[in-house]
């Protein structure tokens, strides 16, 4: 593997799992608890969509086949995708899905903030940009941790219900590989090892100023990777996906 295709997978893998926790976030629209968080939730959908559109624009430019953003989005198969697999994940109650943001919004908040300082000056202009918006949904979520943790008994249920389903998801996000070594060597991309740091130490806070505990398990549910997904990810581009196939090559 030479750096030119390291750098298209891990492309691949920041925007995809933009794209997705974009799209899950966009199915709570006239859903939302209340009017002013269903506008909440929807802008921070945009936001992730927006950040996917740009690194998906730059991966096609990196790989040099003539794919852009929209190609890579609509037109890659379940097995194509390299998202993170807590992205892809239901929505399920609203406590749920806000352990969910959470999780990975502390995530998105260190590796961003990190890949600013990236030696392609384009990746480091996007996470620039990025970690502007990411910040505020880190406290917006961070917020909602602390009213649902230490809110009612039901509230403070259903949150520790999320953050126990949820956990074996966690482990994935810092996982590295031969794509990792090659553009750390070279300056591109962080260590992991100093995001989870950072990361684990941001949830224990927050998790205990919620009056939250720490899920206890140890199974690691991966795969996104090579491509294995759980079963949510294929229903959910069938619906992403349905009409740019169905109408290619349309213009609005």
């Amino acid at each position: 593997m030479n750096i030119q295709e390291a750098k298209f997978e891990y492309l691949l893998r920041l925007g995809d799992s933009s794209l997705i926790i974009g799209h899950r976030l966009s199915e709570w629209c006239g859903h939302g608890p209340i009017l002013e968080e269903d506008i909440a939730l929807i802008n921070i959908a945009l936001d992730f969509v927006g950040n996917a559109t740009s690194i998906l624009a730059y991966a096609g430019q990196t790989e040099g086949n003539g794919r852009d953003e929209d190609a890579l989005a609509y037109l890659r198969s379940e097995r194509e995708f390299r998202n993170l697999l807590i992205t892809e994940q239901p929505n399920g109650d609203y406590a749920n899905t806000i352990a969910r943001q959470f999780l990975f919004d502390t995530y998105m908040f260190f590796l961003y903030e990190e890949l600013k300082n990236s030696k392609d000056e384009t990746l480091a202009a996007i996470a620039v940009k990025s970690h502007k918006e990411i910040t505020y949904h880190l406290r917006h979520t961070t917020e909602w941790m602390y009213r649902l943790g230490d809110g009612t008994a039901e509230s403070h249920e259903r949150l520790q219900n999320g953050l126990n389903d949820l956990w074996m998801f966690t482990p994935e996000m810092f996982d590295m590989d031969e794509v990792d070594a090659l553009l750390i060597k070279e300056g591109i991309v962080p260590d992991l090892n100093k995001v989870k740091a950072s990361w684990e130490k941001r949830v224990k806070e927050v998790i205990a100023e919620a009056t939250l505990k720490l899920p206890e398990t140890t199974f690691k549910q991966k795969g996104s990777r090579e491509g294995k997904h759980s079963e949510h990810l294929g229903f959910l581009l069938a619906e992403m996906q349905y009409v740019h196939r169905s109408f290619p090559d349309s213009n609005w």
